[in-house]
């Protein structure tokens, strides 16, 4: 059985008010895959990360020692890297086997880094690059972007347009973003990897979720009806894509939806 995701968790993602800090959501995200962690472990865990650097650090005032020090425990003692040789690994996105192997992809390791930093009154932001995620240290006095996947290399503009693989940043592409962003993040992360890799039992959990948080979600819908073709459940399917039509009657691909639905409609005839 699934576990019900908190209202907080929905909240966030449904753009209502919500409390919900980032390690929580990220961990809530993780049930998709593993539904019986136990999120206080890790959360804990983060806990622990903080007063280690704390217990490290020189000056943990001075912006730059406080870099320093997170960069040599978090990457150097604990070893977090990003996952080159299995990039596209579903566990890349649990952040409780994050922490548990230290390999991740840019999205989980920042939110390490993230919420290592909220735990000690850092200002950190994270930045949401096109194929890239890092963090953004600016205390007014010292300032950096940080790229968790590389080793916490310490980057400028420069490095960020590099890591982008694009010549120059558009306006906005250094701004921060919210816990929402990073969860859907990881969220849409996941469903890619669901969908590439053809688990559509999987992929149809995260879909569950973001429709507990958003039922008028048209393309959930037809998302969802896709999935449980591949599952062979015809009538829930052909219900999701009539569900996806009625959100959106105007859709540009609704002729090929009408005729996925007449298909299952034959089908469904034939067993009867």
């Amino acid at each position: 059985m699934n576990p019900v995701p908190s209202q907080a968790f929905l909240d966030l993602l449904a753009r209502r008010e919500s409390d919900i800090e980032l390690d929580s959501a990220a961990l809530e995200i993780a049930r998709i895959e593993y539904p019986d962690l136990d999120a206080a472990h890790y959360v804990r865990e983060l806990d622990r990360y903080a007063f280690e650097i704390a217990d490290r650090a020189r000056d943990l005032s001075d912006g730059e020692c406080f870099v320093e020090t997170a960069n040599q425990y978090l990457f150097g003692e604990l070893g977090l890297t990003g996952n080159q040789d299995d990039y596209y690994s579903a566990d890349n996105s649990m952040l409780n086997r994050v922490l548990d192997t230290g390999l991740g992809v840019p999205i989980t390791l920042c939110t390490i880094y993230l919420e290592v930093a909220r735990r000690l009154a850092k200002p950190l932001t994270g930045i949401g690059l096109p194929g890239h995620f890092v963090v953004y240290y600016d205390d007014g006095f010292y300032s950096t972007y940080i790229d968790p996947f590389n080793g916490g290399n310490l980057i400028d503009i420069a490095g960020c347009c590099e890591l982008a693989q694009i010549d120059t940043l558009e306006p906005g592409m250094l701004d921060p973003v919210d816990n929402r962003s990073i969860a859907m993040r990881i969220i849409n992360n996941l469903r890619n990897v669901y969908f590439t890799r053809r688990e559509p039992v999987k992929a149809e959990r995260v879909l569950r979720l973001l429709l507990s948080a958003n039922p008028a979600g048209a393309e959930e819908h037809k998302q969802l009806g896709v999935v449980l073709l591949q599952q062979e459940r015809m009538a829930e399917s052909r219900s999701a894509f009539e569900r996806y039509l009625e959100l959106w009657p105007s859709a540009p691909d609704g002729d090929q939806v009408r005729e996925h639905i007449r298909n299952i409609g034959f089908w469904l005839a034939g067993r009867n």
